[in-house]
């Protein structure tokens, strides 16, 4: 007879050692990872590195759209009733999901080999689909890591990732090595450190066995998120497919890089954050919602309007000085580049707070909005087609800020209502006083409404 899984523990020091884990390792990820660019560009030169970073870009990409969705499903799903036999009846189906995206990935790039990756393209496509199925295998990985508790080890997992990158490339580049398709191999050599933990692919038998609607989930959460991703990481891919400059494409990349730290760095504590959020909308802690949802507007409008100033003051020298003399961009575009990035970081938040609400296809249908109104941007506006790229995605992530802003908001209020009809809103009003007062009544008195956040 199986056992339910074991209940999450409360909030101690142990949760705040592994929050604090989480946020190094994706911190030190995320250096590695920008450390194995610069070794990139720095033993091809900016030109001939330019296959490299469309296929980095397409690394993040699928990290989103299938890391991403893969993981919090397995979190999620294992930290129910259901528990990890739940994840073990779904997962055929996910992962056969998983393999035809991948495929058609593979199949896409393929068709479009040359103009995207030049005279390898054909291995580069190869590569293409390696990359998808791998980012599918870290779910997987880093999910049951994580339904398991295990954060320390989903931060290892991070850095281990993109060391073994850097080791591979740094060796490549002491040889003398300048052909790009052994850096992309490179860059594939990262998914092997799904071997250094066996027991995440052996699932077990724990929990009722009532799979939630798996293939729902993680297909809201991976269209979101791919147009989440397209939208941050898609510039050197567009700027490309229209014929921009190598020596552009690979600028651009690297720019994006540069400012998109803070959101690489976010990424890895999402699973904590989740919970949190979680927590919030089951106990219908409306008050405390809204509070964050204006404060998260409040933050990104000042952080916005200061990223794009120091973009554009600090943003073209750095970018030399970290990838080397001629890898660079304007003031103005470095200064767009940081305030969308900003934007993002923000529109990040909004969907962990919308699948915390079982949202996904609605978030979805947000981004589904935002970016044609940024591929309409991109016709209309004249100029050089870098600065134009730029300008799209601001834009886009601009329009999806208001976009998931108003859903979220639509949502709680929706929720809210039924509430108050079901229990004629006695409860609800005594939590507003209570909170008001100073107290909440779901973590218990005297408790301040940032308590849930902490440990």
């Amino acid at each position: 007879m199986t056992q339910p899984p074991s209940q999450p523990p409360h909030p101690t020091s142990s949760g705040r050692r592994d929050a604090g884990a989480l946020a190094a390792g994706s911190l030190v990820g995320g250096v590695l990872a920008y450390v194995f660019f610069v070794l990139v560009i720095r033993a091809l030169g900016a030109a001939p590195a330019a296959p490299v970073a469309v296929l980095w870009a397409w690394w993040g990409f699928a990290g989103a759209a299938l890391t991403f969705p893969v993981q919090h499903w397995i979190t999620r799903t294992a930290a129910s009733a259901g528990g990890e036999a739940a994840v073990r009846g779904g997962l055929p189906r996910v992962v056969l999901a998983v393999g035809v995206v991948s495929v058609a990935a593979g199949g896409l790039a393929w068709v479009a080999r040359d103009r995207l990756f030049g005279p390898d393209g054909g291995a580069f496509a190869v590569l293409v689909l390696g990359v998808a199925m791998g980012s599918g295998l870290l779910g997987l990985l880093r999910g049951v890591l994580s339904g398991r508790r295990r954060f320390g080890a989903v931060a290892s997992s991070i850095v281990a990732e993109n060391g073994v990158r850097c080791v591979v490339a740094a060796v490549l580049m002491f040889s003398g090595i300048d052909t790009p398709l052994y850096y992309g191999l490179a860059l594939l050599a990262g998914y092997v450190v799904a071997a250094l933990w066996p027991g995440a692919v052996s699932l077990r038998g724990a929990g009722t066995a009532v799979a939630t609607r798996s293939l729902g989930f993680v297909s809201g959460a991976a269209v979101g998120q791919s147009f989440a991703q397209a939208a941050l990481t898609g510039g050197p891919v567009l700027l490309a497919a229209i014929g921009g400059a190598p020596s552009e494409v690979t600028a651009l990349f690297a720019g994006l890089a540069l400012f998109r730290a803070p959101y690489t760095l976010a990424l890895g504590v999402v699973s904590a954050l989740t919970g949190r959020l979680t927590h919030l909308v089951e106990q219908r802690r409306w008050t405390s919602l809204a509070r964050l949802r204006r404060a998260l507007l409040v933050i990104t409008l000042l952080t916005a309007a200061l990223g794009a100033v120091f973009g554009a003051w600090v943003g073209p020298a750095t970018m030399e000085l970290v990838f080397g003399d001629g890898v660079r961009l304007a003031a103005g575009e470095t200064a767009l580049i940081a305030a969308g990035t900003v934007v993002g970081m923000a529109n990040l938040v909004l969907t962990l707070g919308l699948l915390a609400r079982d949202r996904a296809g609605a978030m979805a249908a947000c981004w589904a909005v935002a970016i044609p109104a940024g591929a309409l941007t991109h016709v209309v506006l004249e100029g050089e087609a870098l600065t134009t790229t730029c300008w799209t995605f601001v834009v886009v992530e601009v329009v999806a800020l208001i976009l998931l802003l108003l859903l979220e908001a639509r949502s709680d209020h929706s929720r809210r209502s039924r509430a108050q009809d079901f229990v004629g809103g006695k409860e609800d009003r005594r939590a507003e006083r209570q909170v008001t007062s100073g107290h909440d009544p779901d973590l218990g008195c005297g408790q301040t409404e940032q308590d849930p956040f902490h440990g």
